[in-house]
């Protein structure tokens, strides 16, 4: 089966979050079953880093969205990776969505637009004359468009949409939709319109052919009007009708601290003198004071979502317990903010590093005790799964995939409520299995034992891609799939 992988982020090139993680492990994945593409927009960190790129065809001007040309490529290991060239909208400083102070590109629709049209183009193929797809797998919202752009051209290509999280919607004004150029019989309540804004993830979850989540149970959540942001309804008619599946993300095999390259010291389950050796490291690389207390990690997004606010707030009792804290990610700047404050109030206690180092966050991981996941809600999460492999016990808000990946009391904790209470519950039960140096050595068995491989999610995508193909070769598909009843 010829599958085009649809991303904005890819670890080979450029990550912002946890989606880049997923767009380089899953192809790959994959490949062993299907003929995977990935397709990138040719972002400046992309092109440089590419050694040869053959252009295999073009896309015409379309409304206010530029000509552009599609090139191929591969990754080291010979992944065939198609890049979107096109420099006036993708060549800039900053990160894939954003100037370099954080603020979104104000041609957002214009830029992921032209990305989701060509996806849509080079899919049919009516860009590289010696590939097209049997089914388009796009990904969040820059993407969410590729399976409007077939329907709008009466292709009949059965596609699949993966919700990575349900926040980032892509809202654009009403006139958007001539910019992308969007017919205007697609603005309405079963179409683009969300209160009065074209909504490219909407646009996603009313055309493609299925639609799929990073987990079970967050597949159910947003379901609801708690965490459907908005969308519950249609979620939950297309959920009834069979069309909405969660599948569990995995993690890569390179986490395995017996062979990091990048940790102070490798170590195995039960070689906890290698383990205290990458604690120690931590300690003099953050400037924390000596101690036999333990360490919490939070390697996060600093946003309101991850819950670093409960963090804060937790911070005074866990010193006054002889805790410390190590902090890496950036984000929201007030959140950014508050947690510089909190290192000068007490530099040996708590370290900050605002940005993120993959080789950083696994020494984090390889020398914590603890890693503080207290999200508010999460579709799946990473973290939770990077840091159990490197025997780091997560304390997880009971939500998304954290419920499905931490065994409460055997790999990790759960809590029950996003409050400073409950997640005050969970950092008092990491020190009690602290203190039990029993407990908390077969804790970290346990938690180390875990097998998170991307060949079981793997599995499951390739059989949802079958399933999803199979009506198109049945049947005549209607052009545009209508809503569930």
């Amino acid at each position: 089966m010829r599958v085009l992988f649809i991303t904005t982020e890819m670890d080979d090139f450029v990550r912002v979050g946890g989606l880049a993680a997923v767009s380089a492990a899953l192809p790959r994945a994959l490949r062993r079953r299907s003929d995977v593409r990935v397709m990138l927009p040719g972002y400046r960190d992309v092109v440089e880093q590419l050694t040869h790129v053959d252009i295999v065809g073009q896309c015409d001007a379309l409304a206010e969205m530029p000509a552009c040309s599609v090139g191929r490529a591969a990754t080291k290991d010979g992944l065939p990776v198609y890049v979107l060239i096109c420099p006036q909208l993708y060549d800039r400083p900053g990160n894939p969505y954003g100037d370099e102070s954080g603020q979104d590109w104000p041609d957002n629709d214009i830029r992921f637009g032209r990305f989701a049209s060509a996806a849509a183009e080079l899919a049919l193929g009516k860009v590289d004359k010696n590939w097209a797809a049997d089914l388009v797998h796009a990904n969040d919202w820059q993407a969410a468009l590729t399976p409007a752009y077939l329907a709008w051209q009466n292709a009949r290509l059965p596609s699949i949409l993966t919700i990575h999280n349900l926040a980032y919607q892509g809202l654009f004004p009403p006139d958007s939709l001539r910019r992308i150029g969007a017919p205007e019989s697609s603005f309405h309540i079963d179409g683009l319109e969300f209160y009065d804004h074209v909504s490219f993830l909407k646009g996603g979850l009313v055309y493609a052919s299925h639609l799929t989540t990073v987990s079970a149970t967050y597949a159910k959540e947003i379901t609801t009007r708690e965490l459907g942001c908005g969308l519950e309804g249609l979620l939950k008619r297309r959920s009834d009708a069979d069309q909405l599946t969660g599948i569990l993300n995995g993690i890569d095999e390179s986490w395995d601290p017996r062979a990091c390259a990048q940790l102070a010291q490798t170590f195995g389950a039960g070689d906890w003198e290698g383990k205290q050796a990458n604690a120690d490291y931590v300690r003099k690389q953050f400037g924390l004071a000596l101690s036999r207390g333990p360490i919490f990690a939070l390697v996060a997004r600093l946003v309101h979502q991850k819950g670093v606010d409960l963090v804060l707030s937790a911070a005074d009792e866990i010193f006054e317990a002889g805790g410390q804290i190590v902090v890496t990610g950036s984000g929201e700047p007030h959140i950014e903010k508050a947690l510089v404050e909190a290192h000068l109030r007490r530099p040996d206690a708590i370290s900050v590093t605002i940005g993120f180092n993959d080789g950083q966050a696994r020494r984090i991981f390889a020398g914590s005790d603890f890693t503080l996941m207290p999200s508010r809600f999460e579709p799946c999460g990473l973290s939770q799964m990077y840091a159990q492999r490197f025997g780091s016990l997560p304390i997880g808000h009971q939500t998304g995939g954290l419920a499905e990946t931490i065994k409460d009391g055997e790999t990790g904790f759960l809590f029950s409520k996003p409050s400073p209470e409950s997640f005050l519950g969970g950092v008092r039960r990491a020190f009690e299995a602290f203190r039990a140096k029993d407990r908390l050595d077969a804790m970290r068995r346990s938690a180390m034992a875990r097998s998170f491989s991307w060949d079981l999610s793997a599995a499951c995508y390739n059989a949802l891609y079958k399933k999803t193909v199979a009506p198109s070769i049945v049947t005549l598909r209607p052009a545009t799939p209508p809503l569930p009843a």
